[in-house]
């Protein structure tokens, strides 16, 4: 499918990719907005928090929305995709990924950005449980890639599933790791850190023997991390092995339900790799949005809502929801 031509034009102030990303991760707000929340099983035998709102009257339509690295329900780039949806007759169920809900999970592993059984999971709850005929699912970042990826496997997708959004999206895990290590990004890079690296010292007091504090003391970069946890905690080989396996990019020829990527063109989180103008191109399912600028996840119009929400709205409408 061509690359759509992205009609967005943001506040001026807006127009800086680092300030938009700051400001919708640290300032933005969604008010008068309530969720419940609901405890699943895993396939494993570990539990994901889900996080529901409703549509005003009773809907056979849900859109799934999956949050960023060490993100959780509650951020405001979930949950006002979730309002608005709600505003248009659609529930919301916004899932907090292993160990982001507030209470550690029960194993040494967690989640990563190729983790796509759990989703697999809520989607077979939200149609053998709960009886919706109509699945939307929106993954931002890390959980876009997710979403990807999870579309693109050698597996037998719902038909319930009608379409998917992914935003801010590092397609190409290992270009997007490079780019997370320049000066440029520096401040979001030790934000990271820091909260995974907190979390990985919660789990040594019930995981010793899986990792030591040495192991812990030598991380010094988010490479290190996935060196030392990620890939060894889910089965790969190292943190390069981890990035080419979970990388959405090399599954998006196999998509097979519409979807819509909007990466913004000043998202410095993305290197080259991360716009896959000629995987949209060569596959009639994928819609390809570059706007100029938007920043990551920082899409910021006047109002309560922002352009890639309502474009997620859009995207839905156009396909006959």
């Amino acid at each position: 499918m061509p690359v759509i031509e992205s009609n967005y034009k943001p506040p001026f102030q807006f127009k800086n990719g680092f300030i938009a990303t700051v400001y919708s991760g640290l300032v933005r707000k969604i008010k008068n907005f309530e969720q419940q929340r609901e405890r699943i099983e895993t396939r494993d035998a570990d539990f994901l928090d889900l996080d529901w709102s409703y549509a005003e009257h009773k809907s056979d339509a849900v859109i799934i929305l999956l949050h960023g690295l060490e993100g959780h329900a509650q951020r405001p780039y979930v949950t006002g995709t979730a309002k608005l949806f709600n505003q248009n007759g659609v529930d919301a169920v916004c899932v907090n990924f292993r160990g982001c809900s507030g209470e550690d999970n029960r194993f040494y592993h967690s989640y990563h950005s190729g983790a796509t059984n759990d989703l697999d999971d809520v989607v077979k709850h939200c149609i053998e449980q709960k009886g919706y005929s109509n699945i939307y699912i929106k993954g931002i970042s890390l959980g876009g890639n997710i979403t990807l990826k999870y579309l693109g496997e050698d597996r037998k997708i719902p038909e319930q599933i009608k379409s998917a959004i992914a935003i801010s999206v590092p397609v190409h895990l290992h270009g997007s790791a490079n780019e997370l290590h320049k000066p440029k990004n520096k401040a979001f890079a030790i934000r990271f850190k820091k909260h995974l690296v907190d979390k990985l010292k919660v789990k040594i007091i019930q995981f010793p023997d899986n990792i030591s504090i040495a192991e812990i003391n030598s991380i010094k970069t988010l490479r290190d991390f996935d060196e030392v946890y990620t890939s060894k905690a889910h089965g790969f080989k190292d943190a390069s092995d981890y990035y080419e396996q979970s990388s959405s990019l090399k599954f998006l020829k196999n998509i097979k339900v519409p979807t819509l990527i909007i990466n913004a063109l000043n998202d410095s989180f993305l290197s080259s790799e991360c716009f896959p103008v000629k995987e949209a191109k060569c596959n009639p399912h994928l819609y390809l949005e570059m706007p100029k600028f938007g920043g990551h996840v920082g899409f910021i119009q006047k109002g309560e809502m922002y352009y890639n929400e309502k474009r997620a709205l859009e995207f839905v409408r156009d396909l006959g929801a």
